[in-house]
């Protein structure tokens, strides 16, 4: 009676481990092609800098417009924004001025800026001395600014990566009609 007994609760506890691991295998498949699923498939420059990875553009979120903020800087507030994205840049070399908040020593941080095009969703190298420049010190309410000469190659929504020594920092998107 006790063989019987101990052989049902060993068939039963064996069954429902099983149940346990088919769940657990499953919830692991709707992670894993949910996460697929939110990739976006960005080919990369082969002269790009190696940091940037195509996880980053993943981040993007199109629906966060940059906006205008201190008068004159179109951006995300408090954390980074530009002067001069209002002016007619499309094949034409564009004073931008970057604006950085929440850096300490900006002097001795590497700026890299990385467009990306909606559309086409391609990505290109927007300023015309390559994908760095250095950062200055406090300027226009920011702790730290950089002018720049940009050119933008089409029309369109662009998201622009701003990272810092190689770190994502922030993700500025805008419309770029002109």
């Amino acid at each position: 009676m006790y063989e019987s007994f101990a052989i049902q609760i060993y068939l039963f506890w064996g069954a429902m481990m099983n149940r346990v691991l088919l769940v657990c295998i499953i919830c692991s498949l709707i992670v894993m092609v949910a996460c697929t699923l939110d990739e976006t498939d960005v080919q990369l420059p082969e002269n790009i800098p190696e940091f940037v990875r195509e996880g980053d553009f993943a981040q993007i979120d199109w629906d966060k417009k940059a906006v205008t903020f201190n008068n004159n800087i179109v951006g995300n507030k408090d954390k980074s924004g530009v002067i001069g994205t209002d002016m007619p840049s499309i094949n034409n070399d564009q004073k931008w001025m970057w604006h950085l908040w929440g850096v300490e020593e900006p002097y001795s941080i590497e700026l890299s800026v990385i467009g990306f095009h909606k559309g086409t969703e391609t990505v290109h190298e927007i300023l015309t001395d390559g994908w760095l420049t250095g950062l200055s010190g406090e300027n226009n309410g920011a702790d730290a600014h950089s002018p720049s000469t940009v050119n933008i190659p089409k029309s369109g929504d662009w998201a622009i990566l701003l990272y810092t020594n190689g770190e994502l920092f922030d993700i500025l998107i805008y419309e770029i009609t002109e």
